[in-house]
């Protein structure tokens, strides 16, 4: 999808429309009185004062079809120089404007003319309004003014425009896609998760059927690290202060963290990552090189501050499970090692029919001495030892400055997903920091002690993360090894004791099988209960009637299709069980 702030000609173009917008709101609501207007990603917005009128669908349409007329007019577009005194006369009754203005250094400031509508901006802008007439406003909220609950609620309405109404209509046609694929609406329609403001925002609560596939998932990926002789530990989600200061990152990663807890004169906070804990379980008993490596794994559950702004469903909250490892080696282990996380990330990636990917090397930035631990001989060593190994096993890769984590340089595996921009699923961490600053050691050959490397690597990243890119790419049509109900069974009739005995026996018997099965016994319709079933994303949907049930057969219909398929009972069992066990795509 095309980001507005990129491309030169769109982001002039939007920007220009915003303004338009601002123009036939003014003709409507003479007293609004306007914000900031700026293009964004996904095209542009305005934060308006309108009073009390609030905002709906129908307010938005008179809007768009003002704007309609405003740009047949063709008015053209005027720069203009003013002092900052002309600004704040022109201006002298817009609390907004006037904010901005004390915030802009004495001299020229720019505004821009457009018929009977003037506005500060820095521009540029196109020549006319009517360039701007191929536009649609997307959708609407409130928000506070400058992001303070205690300042006024203002009216943010968003927008797009191209140069020509073919482009638009195809823009609209992916947002449309989009909102089809968004794993929140996904999620709500198949009853997978929620969120409660009274829980707390970025805080998902899995219901029933969406901890089933959560569960799926970690059975999937445990098994996995299993036979690789990964060991899976269990630590606490909160850690002391005191911790994260001796990892480095309270002071590295403070703003990302939660507020400390005081308790009983010690401080705790909710832990953000694992790394600290895995490091004091290998520090619990010496080791010797003969042990080495150790891969310690553990499904944990973390906590991040993100602003409120960046929250998403399950993609991104402020409590996520991440399917984390760290891998204590010695350094002539590095290479087998990356290589193996390689081999389980594209192996994994092929389970799940992924392809479209790209691996980078993040690395540091050495102008930002902030954010990255301050030792270059470290960094150098690390850099070139992962950039080596990548090169050795044959991975291209494109590097990326400023990425790294703050203790040292990282493999990043970043997916394209169907809509929005591409996201980091994987990753594989080199890490020389970490262990010295633990002072772990192990017993070498000759008898002396040794630091040992340490690889930080993901492979599902966070499971909620990963669950609402699989979400959003099938469409929530799930797999059926992953379905939450993988088999639905509709009795024709729910008056009829026989077939209700039958429909019961088939429910049964593919619970004995292992299959996730729910039985729809209701006295609603049956076009509604099948609606109710498609609408859940159900693979399998068995319909039984008199036919079936003297014939002791099964009649199913496969999500998305209209036709049905009739087969005997113990063939549609070892089908669905077969395919499960298979985890077919």
């Amino acid at each position: 999808m095309v980001n507005f702030k990129e491309d030169e000609e769109l982001h002039v173009l939007n920007h220009s429309c915003a303004h338009l917008m601002a123009q036939a709101v003014k003709h409507l609501y003479p007293q609004a009185k306007f914000w900031v207007g700026p293009v964004v990603d996904e095209g542009f917005y305005y934060d308006m004062d309108l009073g009390d009128a609030v905002l709906n669908d129908e307010d938005i349409a008179a809007i768009e079809k003002e704007m309609k007329k405003v740009a047949k007019t063709g008015a053209k577009i005027y720069r203009r120089e003013i002092s900052k005194a002309e600004a704040e006369e022109m201006f002298k009754d817009d609390p907004y404007k006037l904010d901005l203005i004390s915030n802009m250094e004495d001299g020229t400031i720019t505004c821009y003319d457009q018929g009977d509508f003037t506005d500060l901006c820095r521009g540029p802008h196109v020549d006319n309004v009517k360039l701007c007439r191929n536009f649609k406003l997307i959708k609407h909220s409130g928000v506070y003014w400058k992001g303070d609950a205690e300042k006024q609620v203002l009216q943010r309405v968003y927008g797009v425009c191209f140069p020509e109404a073919e482009q638009l209509e195809e823009h609209l046609k992916l947002l449309e896609e989009a909102k089809e694929r968004d794993h929140r609406k996904i999620g709500k329609d198949m009853e997978l998760f929620m969120v409660d403001d009274l829980v707390g925002r970025g805080l998902p609560m899995y219901l029933p059927k969406g901890q089933l596939v959560w569960q799926e998932l970690e059975n999937y990926i445990r098994q996995k690290e299993l036979r690789l002789n990964y060991q899976h530990v269990l630590t606490p989600s909160v850690g002391s202060v005191e911790l994260y200061k001796t990892s480095g990152h309270w002071d590295h990663y403070k703003e990302n963290m939660f507020p400390a807890m005081e308790v009983e004169g010690e401080s705790y906070v909710l832990r953000p990552m694992n790394c600290p804990h895995h490091m004091r379980i290998y520090a619990n008993k010496p080791h010797s090189y003969r042990e080495l490596p150790i891969r310690l794994a553990e499904i944990a559950h973390d906590y991040r501050f993100e602003a409120s702004g960046t929250l998403k469903g399950i993609e991104r909250a402020r409590h996520f499970c991440q399917n984390d490892s760290h891998i204590f080696c010695t350094p002539d282990q590095i290479e087998t090692e990356v290589k193996g996380v390689c081999d389980l990330i594209f192996d994994t990636y092929k389970d799940f029919g992924i392809t479209d990917y790209r691996c980078i090397l993040s690395l540091r930035d050495p102008a930002d001495t902030k954010k990255y631990h301050p030792d270059d001989e470290m960094w150098n060593t690390a850099e070139d030892a992962l950039r080596k190994v990548l090169n050795d096993i044959g991975i291209e890769f494109t590097e990326e400055i400023g990425e790294a984590a703050f203790y040292g340089p990282k493999l990043d595996v970043n997916v394209k997903p169907a809509i929005g921009n591409e996201i980091t699923l994987s990753t594989c961490q080199l890490d020389f920091c970490l262990p010295a600053k633990f002072e772990l050691t192990y017993t070498d050959t000759d008898g002396s002690k040794k630091t040992p490397v340490v690889l930080h690597r993901a492979i599902l990243g966070s499971l909620d993360r990963f669950m609402a890119y699989i979400l959003e790419e099938t469409k929530g049509n799930l797999p059926l090894w992953l379905a939450p109900v993988q088999v639905k069974v509709l009795p024709i009739k729910n008056d009829d004791d026989d077939l209700n005995v039958y429909s019961k026996s088939v429910v049964d018997a593919l619970k004995d099988a292992g299959v996730r099965v729910e039985f729809d016994d209701r006295s609603e319709k049956f076009g509604y209960k099948m609606r109710e079933a498609q609408i859940a994303k159900v693979p399998y949907i068995v319909v039984l009637g008199k036919n079936e049930e003297e014939a002791k057969q099964i009649s199913y219909r496969l999500h998305g299709e209209q036709g049905t398929t009739t087969v005997g009972f113990d063939e549609f069992v070892t089908l669905v069980t077969d395919e499960i066990v298979s985890k077919k795509l």
